[in-house]
């Protein structure tokens, strides 16, 4: 059983080769039990940290398992996420057997130019990595990345950075400074069912947002095919946006459509 949660593919695409039995966390209500001879949960890194709604799935779910392992995916620094949900889990009072991290293409706009990210993507070897991952989760391997001096330093740096938000609110509580829906919004409804948290909704033949419950997954800005919805400064490409190749838009409503 793996649980995962994905904004553009790649977390969806991991998931798949780890398991068969998949769980969007996205469509779980909080405070169930599970059982299963080993459990997974394959989720993304924001800003060095597992996603704040992600914590919260786990730290109000029972997970009645032998083995119990996290893959997170990243695509610049990990910045230490592997040790601090461990911690985390632990605080919980939760075992966590496992936790390793998988480079991919980065997509956090506007910090990064997706066609730069897709030309470098085969020098991070995804396949391979991954392959050595599942290796390690069918042989029941115990283990926790450790970040690098590189990943504390990088760290520490963005804990100064004006923009950091207290990981313990709401991970993106200015999301609605950050982006915003022009006019070149036709109302096709995409934005709103490939959003997790059911922020966005169409009215009128255009999308609203309503960003109180937003994780800033960016979903609905890689998604949108008018690449209307825009963000309020510069990005070093507003051209490119990324779904991973082996994950359809389809794919991606079905896991994460609130509507």
């Amino acid at each position: 059983m793996v649980f995962y949660f994905t904004a553009t593919g790649n977390c969806l695409y991991v998931a798949r080769e780890l398991d068969e039995e998949l769980v969007s966390i996205s469509h779980e209500s909080l405070g169930r039990n599970y059982a299963a001879e080993s459990i997974g949960v394959v989720c993304p890194i924001y800003a060095h940290e597992v996603p704040p709604h992600i914590k919260e799935f786990l730290q109000a779910a029972t997970f009645d398992t032998k083995y119990f392992y996290m893959v997170l995916t990243y695509g610049f620094c990990q910045g230490g996420a592997t040790v601090r949900i461990k911690e985390f889990m632990e605080g919980q009072g939760k075992r966590l057997d496992y936790v390793n991290v998988l480079k991919m293409v980065d997509n956090a706009l506007p910090a990064f130019d997706i066609e730069e990210e897709l030309r470098i993507d085969p020098e991070k070897k995804v396949d391979e990595h991954l392959a050595a991952i599942k290796e390690d989760i069918a042989k029941r391997r115990p283990f926790i990345a450790q970040p690098t001096a590189w990943d504390i330093e990088f760290h520490e740096q963005l804990l100064q950075a004006p923009f950091t938000l207290d990981p313990e609110k709401d991970f993106r509580a200015k999301s609605a400074e950050m982006y915003q829906i022009t006019d070149s919004c036709i109302g096709c409804g995409i934005c709103s069912k490939v959003c997790p948290r059911g922020c966005i909704k169409i009215e009128d033949k255009r999308a609203h947002q309503n960003m109180k419950r937003c994780v800033a997954c960016l979903a609905c800005i890689h998604a949108c095919p008018q690449k209307a919805i825009q963000f309020t400064f510069p990005e070093k490409n507003p051209h490119a946006r990324y779904r991973n190749p082996h994950v359809s838009l389809k794919d991606i409503i079905a896991a994460n459509c609130q509507i």
